[in-house]
């Protein structure tokens, strides 16, 4: 399983090692900025590291030839449908929500603030639209009274995460596919960034 991975940040080197746990291929790196450490944990393990031309988006071209599965982690550029394309089994990402509710990059924040007595996080397919492709994977946890969405991530999200990150490559090695279950849009709710009117 030869895997391209985009993303960033402690979640991105954590999920970095999840997949070298699992001798998942890593074939590139690909990161938005040259000093992340993500970027310093692949040039330690001799392994490729693109910068994007583009921030925002990751092209085709900065898909490693070959590539089985995208695998973003911690990463806010839009994966274009010809880099996904470009992977036999396009891409993944990780969503710290039950999808469709929360999409957006506010998901834990408005979690707390809508007073959700249950969180969680979805695996699901990179598509056109943010947080709009069909779900892989999906686990959910109890929210704490009190706690802050820092103290949700930390304690809940960003472990199981990377739990249901390590099952969906597991799958995908195994089998040579991933399971596609269409989001109910009667469902969706947004979570874009919390500004003073949000408050």
């Amino acid at each position: 399983m030869k895997i391209t991975l985009v993303g960033s940040r402690h979640f991105g080197c954590e999920a970095f090692k999840v997949l070298r746990a699992q001798k998942a291929d890593i074939a590139r790196i690909v990161v938005h900025d040259g000093e992340d450490r993500l970027a310093k944990a692949g040039h330690d393990a001799g392994i490729e590291v693109v910068v994007q031309a583009n921030p925002k988006r990751v092209e085709a071209s900065e898909i490693a030839p070959g590539t089985d599965l995208i695998v973003t982690a911690h990463s806010h550029a839009r994966v274009s449908a010809e880099a996904c394309a470009a992977a036999k089994l396009g891409g993944i990402g990780y969503h710290p929500s039950l999808l469709p509710r929360h999409r957006g990059m506010a998901a834990i924040e408005w979690t707390i603030k809508e007073a959700d007595p249950i969180a969680g996080g979805t695996i699901y397919h990179l598509s056109e639209r943010f947080d709009a492709g069909a779900i892989v994977l999906q686990d959910w946890c109890f929210v704490k009274p009190g706690e802050t969405a820092r103290e949700l991530w930390e304690r809940a999200l960003a472990p199981l995460g990377l739990r249901l990150l390590g099952e969906a490559v597991q799958i995908a090695q195994s089998t040579g596919r991933l399971p596609l279950k269409p989001q109910d849009e009667q469902f969706a709710t947004k979570a874009p960034a919390l500004t003073k009117e949000h408050a």
